[in-house]
């Protein structure tokens, strides 16, 4: 870690104990009453500060959509005042068609008396056919592409309300959130000093803590992409056969030497399986990090990593910071990549190990 990043662990520490010991001189029982209602407090009031990151990336999400749409509504209205014209040459080439005016063309072509005539006429067919065909053709290339601009107009306008509601909820949420907070600090002798604590906490979460918890993330996504390369050079023992099934068995203990072995920040970072769940924990320098998941198996054959929960030096992150963290980071594991031909089949956890079948592709 960068002598910057201690230099701020050090001094939120500081500032943190002494905040405590003011509000607690005798250092009572974490567990007490009290001190369970200053940690909902710091994790309502951490909440609030991520899903209010969570409300600016999805105004800024309403704001491209509606640029987006306002683009589709101006290039629509190119396309139907293009058409338009379009439609109406259509409509002359079948009317014509419809009403036998083309068929002075065939009496025409009866009535030659030599070749020379023939083939001047004939020439005059491909021309005016092939002027039909293009008119039809442009028409319908034109009217296919005004049904594509409406259906994509509709999905942007069902994805502007969307994002509207997300964000009506999200920001119900804030106010919610905020309001239990300053109920639980009205009345309260300690206010000022518990404001201060939540200042400095929810500061040193938004200036080291998230920073700290992306790298974590950002290690473990690198580590997977070398996960199947690993099981290849083990796979005599992980990799069982049997006819046209396979099945891959990861230990936990494997897994974590696996890790360390790709980057030093796992030295003190350990995955532990139990029965259907992914537990994942790291501490070091005053920060300490623990998420619960699960994997889930993609029809692609994808084994995908989702986070549950995922609680910061004891503080549980809301729902809107473990769904940016899955989209900015990838902890999937890809079978497919260990041999092309095999196929994904289950995932399951159990106690101590990741048991993942798989069969060959045909």
């Amino acid at each position: 870690m960068k002598g910057t990043t201690r230099r701020r662990i050090a001094a939120f520490a500081v500032c943190a104990l002494a905040v405590w010991l003011t509000i607690f001189p005798a250092f009572a029982d974490p567990a007490t009453p009290e001190d369970e209602e200053v940690r909902r407090m710091l994790e309502k009031s951490l909440s609030v500060v991520e899903i209010d990151k969570e409300i600016v990336r999805v105004q800024q999400q309403k704001q491209t959509v509606a640029e987006q749409l306002q683009v589709s509504q101006d290039k629509l209205k190119e396309q139907e005042q293009a058409i338009e014209k379009k439609r109406e040459d259509a409509g002359k080439v079948l009317r014509a068609y419809y009403t036998g005016e083309r068929d002075i063309w065939l009496t025409a072509l009866l009535s030659v008396d030599n070749l020379s005539e023939l083939l001047t006429l004939l020439d005059y067919f491909d021309l005016i056919f092939a002027n039909d065909k293009l008119t039809l053709n442009t028409y319908k290339k034109q009217y296919k592409e005004l049904k594509s601009s409406i259906a994509k107009l509709d999905d942007q306008s069902k994805q502007l309300d969307e994002l509207e509601e997300r964000l009506n909820t999200q920001r119900a949420r804030v106010v919610a959130l905020q309001k239990d907070v300053d109920s639980a600090l009205n009345g309260r002798s300690d206010a000022d000093n518990l404001r201060l604590l939540i200042s400095e906490f929810t500061d040193f979460w938004e200036n080291v803590g998230l920073t700290e918890v992306k790298r974590y993330f950002s290690a473990l996504s690198k580590a997977m992409k070398h996960m199947p390369a690993w099981v290849q050079e083990n796979k005599d023992d992980m990799l069982e056969i049997n006819g046209f099934n396979y099945s891959l068995t990861i230990p936990e203990d494997k897994l974590n030497a696996f890790l360390r072995e790709q980057n030093e920040l796992f030295n003190t970072f350990a995955f532990a399986f139990e029965k259907d769940t992914v537990i994942v924990t790291g501490k070091r320098d005053n920060l300490e990090v623990r998420l619960t998941g699960h994997y889930t198996l993609e029809e692609t054959g994808s084994i995908l990593f989702h986070v549950d929960s995922l609680m910061f030096n004891g503080l549980e992150l809301p729902d809107t910071t473990r769904a940016e963290l899955e989209k900015e980071f990838d902890l999937g594991f890809y079978p497919s990549k260990i041999v092309s031909f095999l196929k994904t089949k289950s995932v399951a956890v159990e106690d101590g190990k990741l048991l993942i079948k798989l069969s060959i592709s045909l």
